[in-house]
């Protein structure tokens, strides 16, 4: 089997471990197989894939859309290191406004699984980091939101306190005033 599942401390974050074929050419590895995933609990539909380029310092998020749009998300690094986090936003969830964190690198060949009810952020650890990502719902401007970065409730602990972050990432509230769906 090409991947190796594990659940983190919040156990619907999913770390995905692709097996890469190494040869003189480089590397082949399968970055997803939907019957292994079904096999290990993820049955997702996925829908839109994206990508970013970004520089050492950046961080990104922490976004999630909410429902009918919410997203799911299959994370992973094609080129350079990322600290990547996972928030769970479900309301009567024995983990709501928990976080878990993993490192992705190109060179890891690790994938992480945010189910939809999470918010998701990363900080770029590498000079560049090329990110591409997969999700279950096309992207929706009505239904985007997030949390600021730093929300002292959350603890999350960045590599970094002085990240390079957009002005609408900047600008997001903390978990105790965001718009959350009503059922979590």
């Amino acid at each position: 089997m090409p991947f190796h599942f594990q659940r983190l401390p919040i156990p619907d974050l999913v770390l995905i471990e692709a097996t890469a074929f190494h040869d003189d050419r480089g590397y082949f590895l399968e970055t997803y197989k939907r019957s292994d995933f079904v096999a290990h609990g993820i049955a997702e539909n996925f829908v839109q894939d994206n990508a970013s380029h970004s520089a050492r310092g950046v961080l990104r998020g922490l976004h999630f859309q909410r429902h009918p749009h919410a997203q799911g998300k299959l994370v992973l690094v094609l080129s350079g290191r990322i600290f990547d986090v996972g928030v769970d936003l479900r309301r009567g969830s024995p983990t709501f406004g928990q976080w878990a964190s993993v490192e992705l690198s190109a060179e890891n060949h690790r994938l992480l699984y945010v189910p939809a009810g999470f918010a998701h952020g990363f900080y770029v650890l590498s000079d560049v980091a090329d990110v591409t990502y997969k999700v279950t719902a096309e992207y929706a401007a009505e239904a985007d939101a997030g949390i600021v970065w730093n929300d002292p409730d959350l603890g999350i602990q960045w590599p970094d306190a002085f990240p390079c972050l957009s002005p609408k990432d900047a600008a997001l509230p903390p978990l105790a005033r965001a718009h959350l769906d009503p059922e979590g």
